[in-house]
């Protein structure tokens, strides 16, 4: 009798502690997802990223993997990836590049000076000419793609390689978006790919 009544004390102990751990700390409980949330990737997305510690390494790559569909090996460049993912959902608009509207060719010079601080020329066939041509099989994070609509035709897009046969670009029928390069348009009219020399 004894040690039952001594099991009832432990089990109403610990659920008057799961009560107390769980009950929120004010009517504000719905906004701690939230705060948990930002305080939890508060350290990746700062400019100061000099030295992340291993964690926050990780669940940044994690968090980048996941945001833009992708499997990451943890040896990308993170400020690209979050300058991508900065610019995911901006609208389409021809010779613009702010993030109220860009076309493909200001999407990526804009995220290659911010990323990089470096300059590319404003059009995809300037861009086109001043990079180092790799092999499709060969292409790395960061590296551009262009497409052209047929042999001879002029190189009419540009999107920036991510992963996977993903590439991030700004599309005429929704925006900085990712798509495949196995998607049949893309794939059709897929060109080459080139490497912008990064220091």
């Amino acid at each position: 009798m004894k040690n039952i009544s001594l099991y009832c004390l432990a089990a109403a102990a610990m659920a008057l502690s799961f009560l107390f751990e769980q009950a929120p700390a004010s009517d504000t409980s719905a906004s701690a997802p939230v705060t948990a949330e930002a305080s939890l990737f508060s350290g990746l997305f700062s400019d100061d990223e000099e030295k992340p510690t291993a964690a926050s390494d990780s669940a940044a790559y994690d968090y980048y993997g996941q945001a833009l569909g992708v499997h990451l090996e943890r040896t990308e460049n993170t400020t690209l990836l979050r300058t991508v993912l900065d610019w995911m959902g901006t609208p389409y608009r021809y010779g613009s590049n702010s993030k109220k509207g860009t076309d493909c060719s200001g999407f990526v010079t804009r995220v290659f000076k911010e990323a990089y601080g470096i300059t590319l020329q404003r059009s995809s066939r300037s861009m086109f000419q001043s990079v180092k041509r790799v092999a499709k099989t060969e292409m790395e994070t960061g590296d551009l793609v262009f497409f052209r609509r047929g042999p001879g035709q002029p190189i009419y897009h540009v999107g920036i390689y991510l992963k996977d046969g993903k590439f991030a670009h700004s599309a005429t029928n929704g925006g900085v978006m990712v798509s495949s390069l196995t998607q049949a348009y893309y794939q059709r009219n897929f060109y080459a790919a080139g490497r912008v020399a990064v220091n």
